[in-house]
């Protein structure tokens, strides 16, 4: 028996555990960027939605226990029916097809938004699990580093000794030091279009498994700038003050002005937009995923956009702008490898 085959047959026995003898009907929906892969399940024409999981891959214990945690905090987040931690399959209800990146077209974006900023106290304050893995300057560092290995050496394959390694690593320590400075508090860690739903005039969050603890800017930031669509500048501009009065009324910045806010924000979007780049090339590479291809020149040109704004990382928007970026084009135009 395939190990497909090995799942669908733990599929069966799963579903039938919970609803006996009905006539059940799945479908596969999509995948996402870890391990998972997700079913809508057809049940007396009610949906569900099955996660298949598997626990040789993936630890499905902290969505479980954040699930708990969001939802305590009134984060709307799909209820959890049935779990099986040895089969790890994870039986949730449907919240529907509608995601924020479904509505990027609509009149209602911008009050889209704004409803969707006022969720970030809540994230913000949601206590501190055992389950949230440690956001230290260790692996703030190594998140940087996925762009480094992943994008630059194993996709472009530069060679490492033209490689800019010591305004790199000044460059790194830079970032983790505004990052690390900033309050701490509970971020969902990927807060962008592609996981907020629209759910019977709520919004709810999907892929909160690896929020932690770490800068305050950080889920602002992926929902602003997110990488897989890009606010019009007036549109970010007015948001993005919106998001920092929204934290402050939260008494969420210790007092810092909005001019250090938008600092820690920008050095904070370096730092994910750097580590995202990296992680579309590493889908592609080592999980035969080329999905995400087209997301990484919006990707980069954050990152020349805002480099270029400080003198300190301008190196880094001039290597970008005239070496990496037309390889990376150069890429895209001939090949998906």
């Amino acid at each position: 028996m395939t190990n497909k085959q090995n799942r669908q047959s733990l599929f069966e026995g799963f579903l039938r555990s919970y609803f006996g003898d009905e006539d059940i009907k799945y479908n596969a929906i999509t995948s996402d960027a870890s391990f998972r892969c997700y079913y809508r399940v057809m049940v007396a024409q009610k949906s569900y939605i099955l996660m298949d999981s598997d626990p040789n891959k993936l630890d499905n214990q902290p969505f479980i226990e954040l699930n708990t945690s969001f939802a305590k905090q009134g984060l709307r987040v799909p209820k959890i029916l049935l779990f099986s931690e040895s089969k790890g399959l994870i039986l949730l209800e449907d919240l529907g097809g509608e995601h924020l990146a479904d509505r990027l077209s609509s009149d209602s974006r911008y009050q889209d938004y704004r409803e969707i900023l006022a969720l970030l106290p809540n994230i913000a304050h949601t206590p501190v699990s055992a389950y949230m893995k440690p956001y230290d300057a260790d692996f703030i560092a190594m998140e940087m580093d996925i762009f480094w290995q992943w994008l630059i050496v194993e996709w472009l394959k530069l060679e490492n000794e033209q490689l800019p390694k010591q305004q790199w690593q000044t460059m790194k320590s830079l970032l983790v030091e505004a990052m690390t400075s900033q309050p701490q508090v509970t971020m969902h860690r990927d807060f962008h279009s592609r996981n907020i739903m629209r759910t019977q005039g709520q919004w709810a969050l999907i892929d909160y498994q690896d929020a932690v603890q770490g800068p305050v800017t950080y889920d602002a930031v992926s929902l602003l700038r997110d990488c897989y669509f890009n606010l019009p500048s007036e549109e970010f501009t007015r948001l993005r003050l919106h998001s920092f009065e929204i934290l402050k009324e939260a008494d969420l910045l210790s007092g810092m002005s909005y001019e250090q806010y938008c600092y820690y924000f920008d050095l904070t979007g370096l730092q994910r937009h750097l580590k995202a780049a990296g992680i579309f090339c590493r889908l592609l590479l080592r999980d035969n995923k080329a999905g995400y291809l087209n997301n990484i020149m919006p990707t980069l040109q954050y990152i020349e956009d805002v480099a270029n704004c400080y003198e300190p990382f301008q190196w880094l928007a001039t290597w970008l702008r005239h070496d990496i970026m037309p390889k990376v084009e150069a890429k895209l135009s001939c090949s998906t490898r």
